[in-house]
C-alpha cells in the first residue's frame, strides 16, 4: 500500500497570470522591452487594483505572434 504524496510531490496548478517581473523572467526580456510591447498594444496588461498582471493566455498569444527567424 502506497503512502499519500507529500506536499512537495503535489503539482501546483499553473498560474493564471504573471506580474511584470515574472513575465520578464518568463519571456527573458527586460522591463523596457516589456513596456514597449504593452505601449504598442502587442501585449495586454490587466489591472487588479494597483497590481499589473499579464494573463498567461495573453503571454502565450504574444509569444506565438512573434515573427519567425529566417535562416541566415
Amino acid at each position: 500500500m502506497s503512502s499519500p504524496p507529500t506536499p512537495d510531490q503535489i503539482a501546483s496548478p499553473s498560474p493564471a497570470a504573471m506580474t511584470i517581473p515574472e513575465f520578464c523572467r518568463w519571456a527573458r526580456l527586460g522591463k523596457t522591452a516589456v513596456y514597449r510591447e504593452i505601449k504598442s498594444r502587442r501585449l495586454v496588461l490587466r489591472k487588479a487594483g494597483a497590481k499589473s498582471l499579464i494573463l498567461m493566455s495573453d503571454a502565450e498569444a504574444w509569444l506565438r505572434s512573434l515573427p519567425t527567424a529566417s535562416a541566415a
